[in-house]
């Protein structure tokens, strides 16, 4: 079992041992001590600076405290999430930590491991400022349990302008068709350059390239019955999906098992591959690794989905035992606010989710990918455990996985088809 799949699968266990985690005797949050832990997986160089702008803004409000990062590396928090469960098993949580929106935060608040921030909330007024998708998404019994970051729009594809010059390939823009990808990968191939870059030692950006695959080929109707459970993994949009998946693997850099997603983003960067389909984290980190937007590379929504904002929502909890409950909240509180929005937008790739941020000052991208995310519908991922249950995201790694060594559609679809049977019963 990957990684990320024994991530899914520990959030999975906790699920049946509530007890053990949030306790009926939550530690007041006026605890406070000279210490504060927060726990991320926030670790490559763009990462770990939009990070440092969190840290800078507590650190200048708690002098006295000595605020720890406690960052465990591995994307999309596939080491940092089971070093999560086996802390909160034990009763000894961290302060403050990293989830995504959807389904992560409010599994641990179902839980009664973190703490509501409905007090921020009403502070801060985030209620009247966040996009109403995401305040959805945070909130569990009508009260919110985390602050979010920003978003990251993960339906986009990535890419060196050098090396597409030197293939005779266009850059692609808005409206970039499916096939016309897939023929310019081909021409990216003959003309001797790696067509595309994966992070591949990374599992999570295969079943993002999936994911933004499929999306392409249902549509955001498709994605409601998705979520909904009612997509029908036999239909012509899936294998067409599939097909595609499989050409897109075939045409990957041969190196992608040996190399994480900050690694193949640097690779593109330095011209060693065409294209990636990765979320724009890869955006902090291209500018991190001194490529220039524009001149050097340039990114658009990925072929066949420029009418949606398929969002990766980072969001910050605090536990319910916190042994600094006062400085957990203190951590959490501003980080929507404009002053600490723009710095670290800039150095994470993500854009605000609350309409007060004035992006005009973040890059080109940003900006567009501001103005899709508040005219286009807001979609959850599947990929980063939003949308569906930890149980589905376990399967739906898995068949991705099996897929990409079989290429064998109705197996696909029967694995997935056994994981929605199975997430339908109700737990107890």
């Amino acid at each position: 079992m990957s990684a990320r799949c024994q991530a899914a699968a520990a959030v999975a266990t906790l699920a049946l041992f509530p007890g053990g985690c949030g306790g009926n005797s939550p530690t007041s949050a006026t605890t406070s001590t000279k210490r504060l832990e927060v726990v991320s997986w926030w670790t490559s160089g763009s990462e770990s600076a939009a990070l440092d702008v969190l840290f800078a803004k507590f650190r200048a409000s708690n002098p006295g405290v000595d605020a720890i990062n406690g960052a465990v590396a591995g994307g999309a928090g596939s080491n940092a999430i089971v070093a999560l469960a086996k802390r909160l098993q034990k009763d000894n949580p961290p302060d403050v930590w990293q989830t995504f929106a959807g389904k992560s935060v409010q599994g641990y608040a179902s839980r009664g491991d973190i703490r509501s921030v409905a007090s921020i909330f009403d502070e801060e007024q985030l209620g009247t400022r966040m996009s109403p998708t995401i305040l959805k998404s945070l909130m569990h019994d009508g009260r919110p349990y985390g602050v979010p970051t920003g978003a990251h729009r993960s339906n986009v594809l990535w890419f060196n302008k050098k090396v597409l010059q030197a293939a005779g390939v266009p850059p692609p823009s808005r409206g970039y068709a499916f096939p016309t990808f897939l023929a310019d990968l081909g021409k990216v191939k003959a003309s001797g350059a790696v067509p595309l870059c994966l992070g591949g030692k990374d599992r999570f950006t295969k079943v993002e390239l999936f994911e933004n695959t499929l999306l392409s080929s249902i549509g955001t109707s498709g994605w409601s019955d998705l979520v909904d459970h009612g997509l029908d993994w036999r239909s012509g949009s899936v294998r067409t999906a599939l097909k595609r998946f499989g050409t897109m693997l075939d045409l990957a850099d041969p190196q992608a098992s040996k190399l994480t997603w900050d690694q193949a983003t640097r690779k593109l960067a330095a011209g060693g591959c065409a294209y990636e389909s990765m979320n724009d984290s890869a955006f902090g980190e291209l500018q991190s690794a001194g490529a220039r937007e524009g001149a050097d590379f340039d990114g658009t929504a990925f072929p066949g989905t420029d009418d949606s904002f398929l969002a990766v929502v980072d969001v910050f909890v605090a536990a319910t035992k916190a042994e600094n409950a006062k400085n957990a909240l203190g951590f959490l509180s501003g980080i929507d606010e404009p002053s600490t929005q723009l710095p670290f937008s800039r150095d994470k790739g993500s854009i605000p989710v609350v309409r007060d941020v004035d992006v005009s000052r973040l890059p080109r991208y940003q900006r567009a990918s501001s103005r899709a995310f508040w005219t286009s519908p807001v979609l959850l991922s599947v990929a980063h455990g939003e949308a569906l249950s930890p149980e589905f995201e376990e399967g739906f790694y898995d068949a991705v996985s099996s897929y990409a060594r079989k290429r064998n559609a109705d197996n696909f679809a029967n694995d997935l088809e056994d994981v929605v049977s199975r997430d339908k019963v109700p737990q107890r």
